[in-house]
């Protein structure tokens, strides 16, 4: 099944966000090496594809898991989470209509 994980940032974590975007980034290539991920990206903070020093509001991955508490999981264990660069993170089943 698909899984939403909603993050929200925390504020001025753009810093550890750089620093710990390129564990971050492997562990999405894994899901897509697997066939596993529909989409991930970061939401900017201002109404730009390259927010610069605004910085990231937060991210959105789309990936399939065998169970939510599979998918919660793997959402506890990102890096960024380990850097604190996430406050908050929502993981919900997600169907998919389009495309």
């Amino acid at each position: 099944m698909l899984y939403a994980i909603i993050a929200t940032d925390a504020a001025d974590s753009l810093p550890q966000r750089l620093a710990a975007r390129p564990q971050h980034l492997a562990r999405l290539q894994q899901l897509q090496d697997a066939g596993r991920l529909v989409l991930a990206g970061p939401h900017p903070a201002v109404d730009s594809l390259d927010p610069g020093a605004a910085g990231f509001s937060g991210s959105l991955i789309v990936a399939e898991f065998d169970a939510l508490a599979s998918a919660q999981a793997w959402a506890d264990s990102d890096p960024y989470v380990a850097a604190g660069v996430y406050a908050q993170v929502l993981v919900k089943p997600f169907k998919q209509v389009f495309p």
